[in-house]
């Protein structure tokens, strides 16, 4: 295993950040990317990671990894630091308010006119070109503040890959995965490993963010070349949000890194034989049908439903109770769907979001993610 330092911008004298890259196998075959607490107060990735490099050492000292993983155990050193009054601030930079995950920069267009004589009828050929021009196009891209080279770093280690895990978590929740629509396919088989109980779909969801990043590189290329040049979608990129924040635990994180392990001999980056596939235990909804429940009044908040149930419409899934008034008012569910998020606060403000409903039906338009 090799350890890659990789120095970000200094925001000021005498402070110096850095990313941590810790890399297996050799390139040339297929390349997996892992990431873990991106949002730096979402800590089950990290020991998702934990558990991963114990198993990716010993299957490199056994000579079993036959392509190239590569595992940042923290991908967010800027937002990790970020405390205020004990509480731990890692969503958002404190310069910028910035979501460390959006606004990832775009070379799809530039790479295109770059590359486009020299690509053929050959797909292989087309993917390794692309890769090898993206990869120097965003390590050459200027930045001026550390967020701006944490995104470089982090992009410069990732886009050239196969697969992306992006290890996140959400504040309660059950286990569910994020991906663009064109990697569905491809995603499938992981969502049964991991035993994630959705799989949310969009096609652009808004804001750039980095799962979304490295996958729309290939079917923009795809839709700008058309007919000239065969496209394939070259890379499988997944936020993975691991149930809870608080769900912390060897237990879940071994069995998580575990589970990991065995989607990636599936697909071949580990020798052995090949797993077979887990039943489903989910299915896939679109993005536009995940229904955000709001508080239309400050209160109380107690939740009536747990994550993971199957509610219909019109089902109540929290009180909001006025300590001073007594009156309570209840959060309905606006759609049949699985419950599968809600806040850990306890305290509700006027046109706070709570909660999270996946529908079937893709009800909503616009940016999809919230902030």
């Amino acid at each position: 295993m090799q350890v890659v330092h990789h120095p970000l911008v200094s925001p000021a004298p005498g402070t110096q950040r850095e990313l941590v890259s810790l890399h297996y196998g050799q390139p040339g075959g297929q390349k997996a990317y892992i990431q873990a607490s991106l949002h730096g107060d979402e800590l089950p990735g990290m020991l998702v990671a934990h558990h991963l490099r114990q198993q990716l050492d010993a299957l490199e000292a056994a000579g079993q990894i036959t392509g190239e993983v590569v595992l940042v155990p923290m991908a967010n050193p800027i937002g990790l630091s970020q405390f205020l009054l004990h509480a731990h601030l890692g969503r958002f930079e404190l310069m910028s308010g910035e979501n460390f995950n959006r606004h990832y920069p775009d070379q799809i267009a530039a790479v295109a006119a770059a590359v486009e004589p020299q690509l053929g009828a050959d797909p292989a050929a087309n993917v390794a070109l692309l890769r090898r021009a993206l990869k120097a196009a965003v390590l050459a891209s200027p930045v001026d503040t550390e967020l701006q080279s944490q995104r470089r770093a982090l992009m410069g280690l990732s886009c050239d890959a196969d697969i992306v895990l992006d290890l996140h978590c959400d504040a309660q929740a059950v286990m569910h995965l994020y991906t663009e629509t064109p990697c569905w396919p491809d995603c499938e088989p992981l969502a049964r490993f991991l035993g994630s109980r959705l799989t949310l779909l969009a096609q652009d969801s808004g804001d750039s963010p980095f799962d979304e990043a490295c996958s729309q590189v290939w079917w923009k290329w795809k839709a700008h070349f058309g007919d000239r040049f065969p496209i394939p979608q070259a890379c499988l990129s997944v936020t993975v949000e691991l149930r809870g924040a608080c769900d912390v635990t060897h237990e879940l994180a071994a069995a998580d890194a575990m589970n990991i392990i065995d989607f990636l001999r599936w697909r071949g980056l580990i020798a052995g034989d090949k797993p077979a596939l887990p039943a489903p235990q989910g299915d896939a909804r679109p993005l536009a049908g995940s229904m955000p429940i709001k508080s239309p009044v400050a209160g109380v908040l107690t939740f009536l439903q747990p994550v993971g149930a199957e509610v219909k419409a019109g089902d109540v899934l929290a009180h909001v109770i006025d300590p001073i008034t007594a009156q309570v008012t209840e959060l309905t569910s606006p759609v049949d769907g699985l419950f599968f998020a809600r806040d850990f606060l306890r305290f509700a403000n006027a046109g706070m979001r709570v909660a999270k409903v996946a529908g079937k039906e893709a009800l909503r338009t616009g940016k999809l993610l919230g902030a």
